[in-house]
């Protein structure tokens, strides 16, 4: 029997300040086997072909090449469907915070869609990530002085940890990209042949990728707020524990459909109202 397509994976450097610590990452990934780097909003907007890049990379420079520059991150999430945010500390009304290791032990086990690419073309997209590959994982990193952003945060599936020593957790960019890398590849088998990963289920329909999903939460916020039920001056953490019911969900596209739908109907009757 031929090897399962693995899953797509990207890595997702937010507001990047450093452009050796961009260099630095594509080696991390190149060494275990990813190549799929996507910059949102960095620092420098030639931070690619800076010479700290290049020299950090240290001959990992076809993952600067294809590397992509986004402004924004839901641009940089389109095509992926299970969201890993990178975190020293746990966000209250936030999603799960595990170790990498037993999240992605948990992840396998749920059978995450792969690529329907075959064989040497469904290995190559499987490392890459890249949109056009279908279902995948993203690992998100924050900027090196500040991390991630709560409202970043609360749209993922997971907030992986790495554990470290309690009186110094801080890692550098780079390191942590090195340690998620091969925590990933050690739980899709390493490089041995035959080892994969998880098998999709025969007929398996796509998730809703990310940006399906923040859409029909932004309808959502919008009709809540049409039919009174959540006020803007005053949201609480209502958005963020609707985004991680339905992350928990793991919608399907066309239930994304229904989705929207019900929001849709919510807005009019707001306006019937207002009439």
């Amino acid at each position: 029997m031929p090897a399962a397509p693995l899953p797509a994976t990207r890595f997702v450097l937010i507001e990047p300040s450093h452009a050796g610590n961009v260099g630095a990452t594509a080696r991390a990934m190149k060494v275990m086997g990813f190549n799929d780097l996507v910059l949102v909003a960095p620092r420098w907007p030639d931070v690619l072909a800076r010479p700290e890049a290049i020299e950090r990379a240290s001959g990992a420079d076809d993952v600067l090449a294809r590397a992509r520059i986004v402004p924004t991150l839901d641009e940089a999430l389109a095509g992926v469907t299970h969201l890993c945010a990178t975190v020293m500390t746990p966000r209250d009304f936030g999603p799960p915070t595990r170790s990498p290791r037993e999240h992605f032990e948990m992840l396998l086990k749920q059978e995450l869609p792969a690529p329907a690419t075959q064989g040497l073309e469904a290995e190559n997209a499987s490392n890459s990530g890249a949109a056009e590959a279908g279902q995948g994982v993203a690992f998100l990193f924050g900027c090196e002085r500040f991390g991630m952003a709560n409202d970043d945060v609360y749209r993922c599936h997971v907030a992986l940890s790495i554990p470290t020593a309690p009186d110094y957790g801080s890692l550098n960019l780079a390191a942590a990209v090195q340690l998620i890398a091969y925590e990933w590849r050690l739980a899709l088998g390493g490089f041995q042949v035959g080892s994969a990963g998880p098998v999709p289920a025969p007929g398996i329909e796509p998730l809703a990728d990310a940006a399906q999903v923040a859409a029909m939460l932004a309808h959502w916020q919008q009709a809540l707020v049409a039919v009174g039920f959540l006020d803007p001056a005053a949201p609480k953490k209502l958005m963020p524990r609707l985004a991680q019911l339905f992350n928990r969900a793991r919608l399907r596209p066309e239930e994304i459909h229904i989705l929207r739908g019900v929001a849709k109907a919510m807005l009019e009757a707001g306006e019937r109202v207002k009439r």
